[in-house]
């Protein structure tokens, strides 16, 4: 079988592949249905990312987050037709220990291997997540990114003593938007405070206690704990001013993604007693928990589309190019791709 991949060879330049696919493996047949773009997806095609990784990733088709339907499952697991979520983190070995998303040896879709910009793509059934009937089609296209905050809360209670008062989320955008909705649904009697610099962009967080301009924090407000969604360079006023409104024997979680190295005012990390860590992808476990969370809150939805800021139909190369444009200049929330090209 022939197969179509629409892969990114340099900065904003896409071009079509075709490849053979073997229909002799236990693989499953999937066909993406809604993509959603990415800032990673985003820093690949405007060549934003460093040279060296622009050399050693490219070409590459690009998108992670996706919701597809099945096409042809040679064992008859899946029926043609049916709706999932593919999972973009592949692991090639099992540890007891560490998690596949963080197993060095890990193969995950759009970072360095194929993603789902294919007409058909071939996966292992390990990797797919049944759809609920009903669930809507454009907000399930980033279900990866809810993965990746509801893993960061399994993570959390793990780390984090058990006073849980006042919850931090610093920045505004579709990470900290949809973290901050986890913590509403998960942490019902916490209160829940976002850090934000748009007062737009805060204005969507109606389901918080509460909203706060970095710039007009109160001195003396303080938080349990803490969660950074803000990324690249300001990343590091971030996490300075967490550790300055954190109370003692808090726990900072790292999600934003930087660049650079970030520096970070480590004499009050020891004088407080902080724990910091870094949560980063998702792996099945997530993905089943957050469709299974999803579907028990359907309510949640409504929040959801909020962020679909844009739905692109894309028939042609050219459409690709205009939805990652369309991308460029949103306000707030997701660009999703209805793929029909």
């Amino acid at each position: 079988m022939i197969n179509s991949v629409y892969r990114l060879v340099e900065p904003r330049q896409i071009e079509i592949n075709y490849e053979q696919i073997d229909l002799g493996g236990a693989d499953v047949l999937i066909r993406p249905l809604y993509m959603s773009i990415c800032n990673a997806d985003q820093r690949y095609y405007q060549g934003t990312r460093s040279k060296s990784a622009l050399q050693e990733k490219l070409p590459m088709a690009l998108i992670h987050e996706c919701v597809a339907s099945v096409v042809y499952d040679p064992l008859g697991e899946f029926k043609a037709g049916d709706y999932v979520v593919p999972v973009p983190n592949t692991p090639v070995e099992k540890d007891d220990v560490v998690e596949e998303n963080y197993l060095r040896s890990s193969m995950f879709r759009s970072s360095g291997y194929d993603g789902f910009m294919q007409d058909i793509v071939s996966i292992r059934r390990d990797r797919l997540v049944p759809l609920p009937q009903g669930a809507r089609l454009e907000v399930a296209s980033f279900t990866e990114v809810t993965s990746v905050c509801y893993h960061a809360l399994d993570r959390f209670d793990k780390f984090s003593h058990s006073r849980r008062k006042r919850l931090g989320v610093w920045g505004d955008g579709t990470l900290g938007y949809i973290l901050s909705l986890l913590l509403r649904y998960i942490y019902p009697d916490s209160e829940i405070y976002i850090f934000g610099t748009v007062k737009e962009k805060l204005s969507y967080f109606s389901f918080a206690d509460g909203t706060f301009d970095v710039f007009d924090v109160p001195e003396d407000f303080y938080v349990d704990h803490a969660f950074e969604c803000v990324g690249s360079a300001a990343s590091a006023s971030a996490i300075n001013q967490i550790i300055d409104h954190i109370n003692p024997c808090g726990t900072i979680s790292i999600m934003g993604v930087s660049e650079n190295p970030v520096p970070i005012n480590t004499r009050m990390v020891l004088e407080k007693g902080l724990v910091i860590f870094g949560s980063s992808r998702s792996g099945y476990k997530d993905f089943k928990n957050t469709v299974e969370f999803i579907h028990n809150n359907p309510e949640i939805e409504n929040y959801y589309l909020n962020l679909v800021d844009n739905v692109v139909d894309v028939r042609c190369v050219d459409d690709i190019h205009r939805a990652f444009s369309n991308d460029l200049n949103k306000n707030f929330g997701k660009t999703v791709m209805k793929w029909g090209i």
